[in-house]
């Protein structure tokens, strides 16, 4: 991918399964990556990992759903790093239970995390982004978001609000040489489908009728998703804006 060399990045829920994935893949294409996680340690062991292959990065306490803590991040960021070129909105957190199960304190986490999170990144970054006149921004939502989920009605409706929100980012900042994009993964082997599958009564069963629907035959892995992300960040893509991509060995194929 060209246009990621020497480029400051952010990526949140960095210290995680596609997170980590994605911060490995910009670092190998040369860009210096931090890594925000809300769990430091997470992060400093995918930044460790990192520098130890040569790359540059640097792992950042950062809790989204507090503006002072992302205010923190990026000035750490920009201070250690340089001027945020590339944002990565990749933090997430989901519960699994019909909607009437819910309760209001878990519809305000999941709005918190999955939708005025990514909110409050675009406000930090975006007007150092317009003055520099460039700027991809990268949301990772969800294919929930385009065709629903059962059992995960709020965090689909988050997820939803991200792509109707990137899509008048990207209509708003178009002329400022700003690209924002949205990639949606689909049931991807990572943490929160651990969780997903805990709440299952045969988890077994439950995975092996996902790779039954599944075109391509498989559950996703962390390690498919960063090239849709990178590229979406890259020069590669400088005339592609306002997109929605999905990254789930066929599951969904709505237009």
């Amino acid at each position: 991918m060209r246009g990621l060399q020497d480029k400051t990045v952010i990526v949140t829920g960095g210290g995680g399964g596609i997170g980590g994935a994605s911060c490995r893949r910009f670092a190998e294409l040369g860009a210096r990556v931090a890594v925000l996680d809300r769990n430091f340690e997470a992060a400093q062991a995918v930044a460790t990992g990192i520098t130890a292959s040569g790359g540059r990065a640097l792992a950042v306490a950062c809790d989204i759903t507090d503006r002072a803590s992302v205010n923190a991040a990026v000035a750490t960021t920009e201070s250690e790093l340089g001027p945020v070129h590339v944002l990565v909105n990749n933090a997430g957190w989901d519960i699994f239970k019909p909607f009437t199960k819910t309760d209001p304190g878990e519809w305000d986490r999941l709005i918190a995390i999955n939708l005025i999170g990514p909110m409050h990144l675009h406000h930090a970054v975006l007007p150092g982004m317009i003055e520099r006149r460039a700027g991809r921004i990268v949301n990772v939502a969800s294919d929930a978001a385009r065709v629903g989920s059962s059992g995960e009605a709020v965090y689909a409706a988050c997820k939803g609000g991200i792509v109707a929100f990137s899509k008048t980012i990207a209509r708003e900042h178009a002329r400022h040489g700003i690209t924002v994009n949205v990639v949606c993964p689909g049931p991807t082997d990572t943490a929160l489908f651990a969780d997903f599958k805990e709440g299952a009564a045969n988890p077994e069963k439950l995975v092996a009728a996902f790779q039954r629907s599944i075109p391509l035959g498989r559950i996703g892995q962390p390690d498919d998703l960063p090239i849709a992300i990178v590229f979406f960040a890259s020069d590669d893509a400088a005339f592609i804006t306002g997109q929605v991509i999905s990254v789930s060995g066929g599951l969904t194929m709505a237009g």
